[in-house]
């Protein structure tokens, strides 16, 4: 029973979810949205992702059904995850749509500033996804892998964030000249 009600609750989480993706479903985005770790799809659609977490989502309920227990906690930690990703991309969703630049001229480094921003966001996120996951492991191997793909996750967020400084730098210098 236990099962059950946790996947009627993972059910009601998933509906609200898709209920607040609905109106930007089908908004495109110049990029993919997600790391290929967490989706499987390389869409610039928040339907596209959608589509597979309620994928992953049937195919949990058919693990507990067939009560396959190893593939019961790989699939939950998979649709809980691109939920989280999912609920974060729809926040910073809003705050994208409600930035305005002041200037034609400033646009191009404001929508950069945004967009690396937003990366840095959904770096920091997937590095802790992945360190939590890190803690969670009993294999040597499993934990190598995370440990490596952390320390990818990390050099990409250092590079980030060295952009997000010289965008920053651009945009000063641009004010003050």
């Amino acid at each position: 029973m236990k099962s059950d009600d946790l996947l009627r609750q993972l059910n009601q989480s998933l509906e609200q979810l898709a209920a607040r993706v609905a109106p930007v479903a089908m908004h495109r985005s110049r990029q993919a949205r997600f790391d290929s770790q967490l989706f499987h799809c390389h869409s610039t659609r928040l339907s596209d992702y959608l589509l597979e977490l309620q994928k992953n989502h049937q195919q949990l309920q058919e693990s507990v059904r067939d009560n396959n227990t190893e593939r019961v906690r790989w699939l939950a930690e998979r649709v809980v995850s691109q939920m989280a990703a999912l609920q974060r991309e729809l926040a910073t969703e809003t705050l994208r749509s409600k930035e305005q630049p002041e200037a034609p001229a400033k646009k191009s480094r404001y929508e950069s500033l945004a967009e690396h921003q937003d990366f840095e966001r959904r770096l920091q996120a997937m590095v802790a996804d992945r360190e939590s996951l890190l803690g969670q492991q009993t294999t040597l191997p499993q934990q190598k892998k995370l440990q490596q793909e952390i320390a990818a996750l990390e050099g990409r967020l250092q590079r980030c964030r060295q952009a997000l400084k010289r965008i920053e730098r651009e945009i000063e210098q641009g004010e003050r000249g």
